[in-house]
Parts: structure tokens; sequence; C-alpha cells
């Protein structure tokens, strides 16, 4: 692949080509820095599927930030190419050392706790972005770079989540194809690199069943690299353990690998790094083969040998017979009658366990008010860049719930789904940071908190808790309307300015809802409180566009961010201005973060 210019990026080199696309190092053209181009193969963008995937994780694969996994800095679409702009793991030569060249030179030397310390960072790393909801799904030698900093060697994931933007089948598919052609054309070396990086593949992925776990095929993977890592091989077939190639290690390598490498995903370790504490410290199990050695080691000591030469009729060939002293050797005590005890009265009762009658979670509906359509002014002359120009839009009649979601209602929701992930593992809320806790395995919600709106929530939770309910999240222009209550010159949802008397802002938590007066509209909290989550991705020239295209501006088609509006309980009193605009990741959560649903009206 010829690539001589990408967007504002010049490539300078050719670093690798891989399955899923090529590597490039190339210079950005204004700031004069290096980055690393990963290029997808262009055929993808045919695929409507890797499109919708791609709009839904590549913020989430981007907003990674760990000092063990390489930085996507972005992801752009051009020219038929899609192609992610990573941080440079390069030497002084524009060279990547990734773990496959490293450990061929350096594994022989490596000490255990080497050893040890370079396995934590990757633990660390993939425990990070499953917590954030991402996972890898495609660990390999070649992903895995290594950096040379002052504090010492540093290694980095790459590749996060490609597997999964590209879909597990057809990534493996792919893999195959590549196989084949290597085998045709008698090329060994990548004959040698695809049984690698297929051996890191969990058996789910090899079967390519269709609801796959990637964090457990990460700890899968983590499994297959700890073997290689210590050994310098790969686990197929039967393999022996560490305890048998290097008996001088002293940590239960045996425990962790065998817990990685289970057939089952559900029996494998969630937590690489507390798995590492646990099973690496734990005290390790004589084998079979160890038990029967000790056992003949014993049974010789047990035979005195004579301490006479051998007489000189006797051949070279001939061995002493060895004296066996019977005292002492134990004979073995048996029961008088081992029929005995299943002749006693066992008095068990039959057990029935508890019917439980499992009634549907019903939701608790919010009154809505009905927006009508027309012509409303959407941004501010005097406000920020990304609120310019003013200018009029048209947006036909939607239903606005007229306060935002409670904790009452929210936990619910939290009771039909049966945790804090969706199906597609984002989360939804986290605990520590909302006014819900589980408390003896159960949802409670702290005492005098109710009726305030529900925080802590992500954008993944308030999408699903609205399609829970039939209804969907408002976009930024809907909100923006119903936020003015129709009036043109309003600044604030109160009118051309608001006091504390109106709404609850800079103060030091969240109030009940329609604790204040409603807007025109009949609407409640639409200014402080909490910020509340909007459809739209954010993009802060927007409203360039939305000016030309005015009729039911539905945002860019793809961002890093999410909207958000109308301020909240910590928020200054400039940030409760209808015109507004607020970000933040659609995984983020804040103590300041809910949201309303809206529905569409025929």
């Amino acid at each position: 692949m010829q690539i001589e210019q990408l967007g504002d990026y010049i490539v300078q080199k050719t670093l690798g080509q891989g399955a899923f696309g090529a590597v490039f190092l190339a210079e950005h053209r204004f700031i004069k820095r290096p980055f690393v181009l990963k290029v997808l193969p262009e055929e993808m963008l045919s695929d409507p599927q890797f499109l919708r995937r791609f709009e839904m994780q590549v913020s989430d694969i981007a907003g990674l930030d760990h000092p063990n996994i390489a930085k996507i800095h972005n992801v752009s679409i051009q020219d038929s190419k899609v192609y992610l702009v990573m941080d440079p793991v390069v030497d002084s030569f524009g060279s990547t050392m990734n773990l496959d060249r490293f450990l061929s030179l350096k594994g022989k030397t490596l000490s255990e706790e080497e050893q040890e310390a370079f396995l934590r960072q990757i633990a660390s790393a993939l425990d990070y972005a499953h917590e954030s909801g991402v996972a890898h799904g495609g660990i390999k030698l070649s992903n895995i770079l290594v950096a040379l900093t002052d504090e010492g060697v540093k290694l980095l994931l790459s590749d996060f989540g490609i597997s999964r933007l590209i879909g597990e089948k057809a990534a493996f598919l792919r893999l195959c194809e590549l196989m084949s052609k290597a085998f045709s054309l008698e090329e060994s070396s990548a004959s040698r690199n695809f049984l690698k990086n297929f051996a890191f593949l969990s058996p789910e992925q090899k079967a390519l069943e269709p609801e796959v776990n990637f964090g457990k095929c990460d700890a899968y993977a983590f499994g297959v690299l700890t073997y290689y890592f210590l050994t310098g091989k790969l686990p197929e077939g039967c393999f022996d353990l560490p305890s048998r190639i290097l008996p001088d290690h002293r940590l239960n390598w045996d425990l962790l690998i065998n817990r990685c490498l289970q057939n089952n995903p559900n029996v494998r370790p969630q937590k690489l790094l507390s798995a590492m504490d646990e099973y690496l410290r734990a005290p390790q199990v004589q084998t079979l083969l160890e038990t029967d050695e000790k056992k003949e080691s014993i049974l010789q000591m047990a035979f005195e040998f004579p301490a006479k030469t051998l007489a000189p009729a006797q051949t070279p060939l001939e061995a002493p017979k060895p004296v066996i002293k019977p005292t002492e050797i134990a004979r073995p005590e048996y029961e008088p009658d081992p029929a005995a005890i299943f002749q006693r009265d066992l008095l068990v009762s039959h057990y029935e366990p508890k019917k439980i009658e499992e009634r549907e979670v019903q939701p608790l509906l919010t009154e809505m008010i009905v927006v009508p359509g027309g012509q409303y002014f959407r941004g501010s002359p005097e406000g920020a860049r990304d609120e310019m120009p003013r200018h009029l839009i048209t947006v036909a009649s939607f239903a606005l719930d007229i306060h935002p979601v409670t904790n009452e209602q929210f936990i619910r929701f939290l009771q039909a789904m049966g945790g804090e992930k969706d199906r597609n593992n984002n989360d939804i809320i986290r605990l520590r940071d909302a006014r819900i806790k589980r408390s003896a395995g159960k949802l409670v919600i702290e005492s005098g908190y109710a009726r305030h709106p529900v925080v802590g929530v992500t954008w993944y939770g308030a999408t699903a808790y609205a399609r829970w309910i039939g209804k969907r999240l408002p976009t930024e222009a809907e909100w923006e309307a119903a936020s003015a209550g129709g009036r043109e010159n309003f600044i604030f949802p109160t009118g051309i300015d608001i006091e504390r008397t109106q709404a609850n802002f800079f103060s030091s938590d969240t109030t009940p809802v329609t604790s204040y007066s409603p807007n025109a509209f009949g609407l409640f909290d639409m200014a402080g409180n909490i910020y509340e989550w909007c459809q739209d991705w954010y993009a802060y020239n927007y409203y360039d566009a939305s000016a030309v295209e005015p009729v039911n501006p539905m945002g860019p088609p793809q961002g890093v961010y999410r909207v958000l509006r109308g301020g909240c309980w910590k928020s200054l009193k400039e940030d409760l201005r209808c015109s507004h605009r607020h970000r933040n990741n659609p995984g983020a959560v804040n103590g300041t973060y809910g949201f309303r649903c809206a529905a569409d009206v025929s």
C-alpha cells in the first residue's frame, strides 16, 4: 500500500502490514509531531454493520487513557480509508519493537521478578479497559509494543477493540484468508506469525460462537501470554506447566495459567491483577508425578544395603540384594465392618425450595408535555464559539418529561436489567457516584433521595432506560427549544436573568425534582440541578451546518463526545443559559449527570 499523505499527516515510512491493516509512521504537517497511523482495510467501508459498530464504539476506544495503552488521538474516515492516529512508540531510527522481538532478544535473561512486573503492566491495562466498558478481543505478540523510557522498559497494548469493530467472524475469516495465502506462497515467517496469533484466540472465538464475551477472551489470551512469557512456547495441546520447566521459579504460575485457560469462559478471572495477587502467592500443590517420586524415595530409604564389597566370585553385573527391615514397614489398619456406616439411621428432612413468584418490574412513568412544532432561535451571539451563529431552526412537535428521571424511577430499571451493565458490557451507572447503593445484594436508595434526579448515569444508561420505557433522549435542538419556553429573547429558562430562588445552582447537592417553578412550557429543572444527556454527537462548529440545514437538526453523524445541557447544582450562573453547551464521553459518569426522556408526537 503506497500512501504519501492522509489528511494533515505526511507519511514517512511503513512500519508493518498486519491482518487488520497497514501501519505507517507519519508527521503532522502543522505541529511537526510524529504519529503512528493505523489504516484499516478499505473494503470495510462497504459493510454497513462495520459503520454501525464504528459509530457506536469508536468513542469508547478513543477515550481510553492508561500508561500501558497506546493512546488514540483521532479517528478519521477520508477517501474511502479509515485510519486511527496513535502515539508513536518508535526508537530514534523510527522503528518499532513489539513483544515478540523483545522476548526473542531478552526472554532468556529476564528474571522471574521482571517477568511478573511486565505481565502486571498488561494486566493493569486490561483491567482498566474492562472497567471502562472496552475489551481488546485480539491480543497477540505483535500488538504489544515495547518502549524504552527513563523509568525502564514499558509495554503498551495497541489495537484495542479492532476485532470488535471489524466483527469477530469477519476478523477470524480474514486471519484464515491471510494464512492460506501465506502457505500458498511458502512464506514460512508469515505462517509462523499466524500460528502464534491463532494460539491467542479463545475456544469460543475459534468456534465462531454468536455471543462472545471479549473480556473473558482477554483473560484467556493473558494466560497464553503468561505461558509464552515464561517458557517461550505456546500452550497448544498437551503441554508441561511452568513448574516442570522452570523448577527454580517460586511463584505459583501453574494456578494462574490454569485459571486463565479454562474452556468455560465464566470461570476465568474477571480482574487480572487481583488474580495475579491471589494465585501467584497461593501455596503450590504437588502433582501426582512428584508424589510418586517422593514415595519411591521413601521406599528406598527403608532398604538397608550391606557395606561389604563384592566377593571375588561375584561378577560386576550382580548387585547385592537388599535386606528388608520388617519392623520399619507399617501395616495398614482396616475397619472391622466397613458397611456399618450404611446401616445408621440418617434422619434427614426432605428439602423443598420456597417458591418465589416472579413479577415483571413495572416502570414508574413521568408526566409529559407536548412542545409545539415551529421555528425557534438557537445559539447566542454573546456565548462561546460553539454557540455561534445564532439562527432559526424548525422543530417538529415532540413530547418531553416535565422533570428529570428520579432515583425511584431508575432503580426499577436496574432491577429489571439485573445489574449495572448493558448487553454490550457498557456501564449503565456507577453506584459510587449515585444515590443508589447495594446493600446485602439488594439495590436501595439513600434515605431522602427517592425524588432527587438520578446521577452517575452514562449516556448508554440514559439511552437504555429511554428504550426500556418506549421513549428516547431529546435532541439538542429540541432541548434548547423547550428550555426557552418559546420565548425569543430569553437568556435563561426564567427570562433575561436567574436567581438562586428560581433554580438549584452554586450549591452543595441536588434537590428534589419540581422544587422550583416551571418555565413557560411547564417544564421543571430546565436550568440547574443536573446536566442532562442529549441524543446528539458534539461538534464545536456544528451550528454552521445547522444554519444551512435548519429543519429538525439531528447533530453531526459521528464524533467523540455526546452533548449535555442545562447546568447543574455545582454550576455558576453562566452555565445555566439556554444556549450553553456541555459535552463528555458517552461512557463518562459524574455526580452531576442525569437525563430526561422525550417522545415523538404524531
